[in-house]
């Protein structure tokens, strides 16, 4: 028999990328709001072996009638406000539904004494290393935007109820994920949509900006082999050691979509962190490596949405 495990944030990128690969391992229920970033249509082909549910995970009455009836193995916690920019001009939403709805969920969690509660949190909470090295699991947190000082906030939550009520808890620390279905928000997905329009890619700055970049299968495998193996308690980055500056990305997306000079220099990002690096040896040592290649994955990437995003994100 199947386990059955929540998924929350399951309409979005990466939660749909994690639902669309193991529909067929776990008895899976999504519950999404379906804000902006949540769309049903990333789920079309494996709607009907998943159970759907609207709500919002930050409604503590409605989930716990969602947990009351269904009996979780565990929850996968993806749901989460991840814009940058957004968290600059209103920080309310991120408190809400990164701090206070992580906060509803590890309550139900230890109520109903799920085996597996896995937090998907960010290589934002290190804040920025400018030079050498990478920062391994126990390094302290440093955020330096509002998102990231949330994201290190419901982690906080998480290691408490760790340590208080030993839940048996995950942290995931991943780093810039992108692939097919990523709203045009980000920086690789508004590149390839900005070209594809006939319009150049806006960079920060002079792009000299460092970002470690995984494709979005690697890092949804990456997830579940955590909620298969991974040790209860502690912290995983992940990572693919793909660190590339902004520019240099750019460019190569123009130039695997026959471009030249795609690029449009923008005014720089009010305190924009210049490189993370992660250390990744901790998970790697359950067995995970990533399988896709950088240039392989913006290969498929473009040719997704050149073929298949018109119209999917209405």
């Amino acid at each position: 028999m199947k386990k059955r495990i929540l998924v929350t944030g399951g309409a979005g990128f990466i939660g749909s990328a994690f639902v669309r690969l193991f529909a067929e391992r776990y008895a899976i229920t999504v519950v999404d709001k379906l804000t902006y970033a949540g769309k049903r249509s990333r789920l079309g082909a494996v709607k009907p072996k998943i159970e759907f549910i609207r709500e919002d995970v930050g409604r503590p009455k409605e989930m716990a009638a969602i947990f009351k009836k269904r009996r979780f193995y565990a929850v996968v916690h993806f749901a989460a406000e991840t814009h940058v920019d957004k968290s600059l001009k209103d920080i309310q939403p991120f408190i809400q539904n990164n701090v206070l709805a992580t906060a509803s969920l590890l309550t139900l969690t230890k109520k109903h004494r799920i085996q597996r509660f896995i937090h998907i949190s960010t290589d934002e909470v290190y804040g920025e290393r400018k030079k050498g090295g990478r920062f391994k699991e126990s390094a302290p947190l440093k955020p330096r935007n509002p998102y990231a000082a949330t994201k290190a906030a419901a982690e906080f939550l998480v290691q408490a109820a760790i340590r208080r009520d030993k839940l048996p808890a995950i942290i995931a620390r991943p780093a810039n994920h992108y692939g097919p279905w990523q709203l045009p928000e980000k920086f690789i997905a508004v590149a390839i949509t900005r070209l594809l329009a006939g319009k150049k890619i806006p960079v920060y700055g002079k792009g000299r900006q460092i970002r470690e970049w995984l494709y979005v299968d690697d890092g949804a495998a990456a997830i579940e082999l955590l909620l298969r193996k991974g040790k209860k308690g502690e912290i995983y980055n992940i990572g693919s050691s793909a660190e590339r500056r902004n520019i240099d990305t750019a460019r190569l997306i123009g130039r695997l979509m026959g471009g030249k000079d795609p690029v449009r220099f923008v005014a720089d990002r009010p305190g924009h962190d210049f490189r993370y690096g992660i250390n990744c040896q901790n998970i790697r040592r359950l067995g995970w490596r990533p399988l896709t290649s950088f240039k392989n994955g913006l290969q498929q990437t473009i040719h997704w949405y050149q073929n298949q995003a018109k119209g999917v994100f209405r």
